[in-house]
């Protein structure tokens, strides 16, 4: 396993991905000052986001029906806990954009290759 989202497993077996980018902003309020640099108040935590690019083959793994479910969770506008093979847990995370290019078609219009990224959205407040 390489990461779960949910109940939804990213393996070589479902849809494995080719990378994990996650970025954390923080939010600070400024306050204009005549003749020196802006004041700043540091407000809280920003959003939290993690993109995970891939390719998936079919002769290793169905990639439509995986991507397909995780269309299905992301339809669901629920929150998912998402953790790493290692234990980590990283959060509640939401399903915001789901992209996929399917190339390289059997002859019955079965894509062999689909190129997918999907982008999740921090939801929960505490700090993993």
């Amino acid at each position: 396993m390489l990461l779960a989202l949910g109940l939804f497993v990213f393996s070589i077996d479902t849809l494995a991905f080719d990378e994990l980018s996650r970025r954390a902003t923080w939010r600070h309020a400024s306050s204009t000052r005549v003749g020196a640099r802006d004041a700043t108040q540091f407000t809280g935590p920003g959003d939290e986001t993690i993109s995970l690019p891939g390719t998936v083959f079919a002769e290793i793994a169905d990639g439509e029906v995986s991507v397909d479910e995780l269309r299905r969770m992301a339809g669901t506008g629920d929150a998912w806990s998402l953790v790493d093979g290692r234990g980590y847990v990283y959060g509640a995370f939401v399903i915001t954009t789901i992209d996929d290019r399917r190339k390289a078609f059997w002859p019955d219009g079965t894509p062999r290759q689909i190129d997918f990224s999907i982008d999740l959205l921090r939801v929960d407040g505490a700090d993993a």
